[in-house]
């Protein structure tokens, strides 16, 4: 049974899509059932993956993102003025991250499947967690954005690569909160890294090691850059780590809404349901800060924008999965996704420039055309997957597959006329 688990080609609620009509059974790539699991049998594998398997890949992306991330919390404890960086120096260096996180996307996707996650996920975690303690030691610009170009390539492959093994493992209906269960990381990470930053900023010096050096070092051992930037415009007479505390709430909301809003998705088997309903919570939030300038109003905008914006990527990542077929095309769908997502970030750090502080209109304002962009892109994506599907309906399935061979109808993939879009 394990080896039916393991294949997620093989193993489907219903590679035809169809919600209503099928029971989760095995299936074949054409659709075709190959063999009935034992509900009971099934649920105490699926127990045994969960506590096997997505504790430690949660705990590989919550160190991953505490070392992406941690560049905000320095920030604000003098890393700019250490580095000696002016203007646009700051900007530079989170692009150079990016630039390397979306070159090496997809190819460390197609490595993770041709090697194997276990090769290759556990030397990706080693590499950038050393990358985020030679952050320690540099000393200008040309240092801080060779050191950050390495860790963008290392942590270009852990959230796809991740994703992509979990894919192996679970049915499409489960696999948005397992998922969820491990990014959930990020906002936690941001959460635990001011929490953290706060607490490393109190330790004595070590060495050559203070300040914001301490931060990398021991931690070594998109919102996530500029969160700590915004809570500092918004709270300016505290403390340093006053305002790396601040940072904690929203992202606790954020964690909280990471688990909710894939567990509803699993649970009702829907994920463009809550593509539509996500983005209106985020885009209100970046109404409120933009129409106001009372700090309390602008504060709680960051827990509605946490809110509506971290089950996003979860759901992205769940729903790609579920719409290919074969175990290539999954490994190749999930780093593309990813590396999209990520241009977006290195958009991003060019929009919060430092003379559009304190109230980065330019950032704030393009963040709330891309959540109108994901409402309504999602919403047309709905009404086309209903419309194709209601299209193959109709479709003479022996017409269309007489005279093929079992291995053209394999290959046929989505175009398999019993194939039908996961909504």
């Amino acid at each position: 049974m394990s080896e039916e688990k393991a294949g997620s080609q093989h193993v489907e609620d219903d590679s035809t899509g169809s919600t209503e009509v099928y029971d989760p059974i095995a299936t074949d790539r054409s659709a075709q059932p190959t063999v009935e699991l034992d509900p009971a049998a099934e649920s105490r594998l699926r127990l045994k993956i969960d506590l096997y398997i997505v504790p430690v890949a949660s705990l590989m992306y919550l160190f991953c993102f505490i070392d992406r991330a941690n560049i905000g919390n320095a920030k604000l404890a003098g890393l700019e003025e250490d580095l000696g960086l002016t203007g646009y120096e700051y900007n530079t260096l989170l692009s150079v991250f990016y630039i390397s996180y979306i070159i090496f996307e997809i190819p460390s996707n197609i490595a993770c499947k041709w090697l194997g996650p276990g090769w290759v996920i556990p030397a990706l975690t080693l590499g950038f967690g050393i990358c985020s303690l030679c952050t320690a030691f540099v000393h200008d610009l040309s240092s801080a954005a060779g050191v950050r170009f390495l860790l963008g390539a290392f942590e270009a492959g852990l959230l796809p690569g991740i994703s992509y093994y979990l894919s192996r493992w679970y049915r499409r209906r489960e696999l948005a909160f397992r998922i969820s269960m491990y990014m959930v990381m990020a906002p936690l990470a941001g959460a635990f890294g001011g929490l953290l930053a706060s607490g490393i900023l109190k330790l004595p010096s070590f060495g050559s090691l203070k300040d914001w050096r301490m931060i990398f070092a021991i931690e070594g051992i998109g919102l996530a850059f500029f969160a700590p930037t915004i809570v500092r415009t918004i709270y300016p007479n505290h403390s340093v780590i006053s305002q790396q505390l601040y940072t904690v709430p929203p992202y606790i909301i954020g964690a909280f809404s990471t688990l909710l809003i894939p567990y509803l998705s699993s649970r009702f088997n829907r994920r463009l349901l809550f593509f539509v309903l996500t983005p209106p919570l985020m885009m209100a939030g970046y109404v409120m800060f933009l129409a106001s300038s009372d700090p309390h109003v602008r504060y709680g905008a960051t827990f509605l924008i946490a809110f509506g914006s971290f089950p996003v990527g979860v759901l992205c990542n769940a729903h790609s999965a579920a719409n290919v077929v074969s175990d290539t095309a999954r490994a190749s769908a999930i780093g593309t996704v990813v590396m999209l997502g990520n241009i977006g970030g290195l958009v991003a750090t060019w929009s919060f420039l430092p003379f559009d502080a304190p109230n980065y209109y330019i950032g704030n304002g393009l963040n709330l055309a891309t959540g109108a962009t994901i409402l309504v892109t999602s919403g047309c994506l709905w009404l086309w997957s209903i419309w194709d599907n209601q299209r193959r309906d109709k479709q003479d399935v022996g017409r269309m597959l007489d005279g093929m061979t079992g291995r053209q109808i394999e290959d046929l993939e989505w175009r398999h006329p019993r194939f039908r879009w996961r909504l």
